[in-house]
């Protein structure tokens, strides 16, 4: 059988975002680099510096702890409210606890996710359905307001907004990628969720680049980031029930 061609994967974010190498080696020195750059741009940011420098490291930390291999991140200020918000890519290997593998049609994925009905005004809820992605195809998706787990090892919880799409691998039956948008901020959890959407739509497959990290890109009104997809990854922080 012949081997499928390497791949990457190229996302686009909207340009007040933050995007960069989320690899221990690269962390510190482009997030500091970042802030700076930032700051300089929008000097109101000043008195915020530390707090963002904080909140970058926690967020690319976070990210490259579960096997991410982009991070986007949102990190605002608006009228003395904190609003953050971060989208993944990760690769999944599509097998089960006991490695028994699992079908990556788009269909059979959602047949197999789990609704959340709330019994309550405030309770977490989930919904599944399937979107279709430009020059990508079907893909199977989830969204809602979740409890996920603060860490894999860890019972403790915080409620999220979240959208979860599971892209299939072309010619890699094994794997799939995890697009995932979470958000801290529940009172705008339908806007999170448009955003998040929005996102989602420009992924799009591309010949793989050299380097094991993201690539910041050029991009028209907007930030754009590239890698190539690695082998499999870590369960993610939040699927199927």
């Amino acid at each position: 059988m012949t081997a499928a061609p390497p791949l990457g994967v190229s996302v686009s974010v909207p340009e007040s975002w933050w995007e960069f190498d989320i690899r221990p080696e690269g962390r510190e020195a482009t997030v500091r680099h970042l802030v700076d750059d930032r700051v300089r741009a929008v000097p109101e940011l000043a008195p915020y510096r530390g707090d963002l420098t904080t909140l970058l490291r926690r967020m690319a930390r976070d990210a490259y702890d579960s096997g991410a291999l982009y991070l986007g991140c949102m990190a605002e200020n608006f009228e003395g409210v904190p609003l953050t918000a971060t989208m993944t890519v990760t690769v999944l290997g599509a097998a089960d606890a006991q490695g028994v593998a699992l079908s990556t049609d788009p269909q059979a994925i959602a047949a197999g996710l789990k609704t959340i009905t709330p019994r309550r005004e405030g309770d977490a809820w989930r919904k599944v359905t399937t979107v279709e992605i430009a020059d990508v195809g079907l893909c199977a998706r989830t969204y809602g307001v979740e409890d996920v787990r603060v860490e894999q090892a860890d019972a403790r919880t915080v409620r999220m907004v979240l959208t979860q799409t599971y892209i299939p691998i072309p010619g890699r039956p094994e794997e799939i990628v995890l697009i995932s948008g979470a958000s801290p901020v529940l009172d705008l959890a339908d806007a999170f969720h448009d955003i998040f959407d929005a996102v989602t739509s420009t992924f799009r497959f591309v010949p793989a680049g050299p380097g094991p990290g993201p690539v910041p890109g050029p991009g028209s009104g907007s930030g754009s980031g590239s890698g190539p997809v690695p082998g499999a990854g870590p369960e993610p922080e939040a699927g199927p029930a």
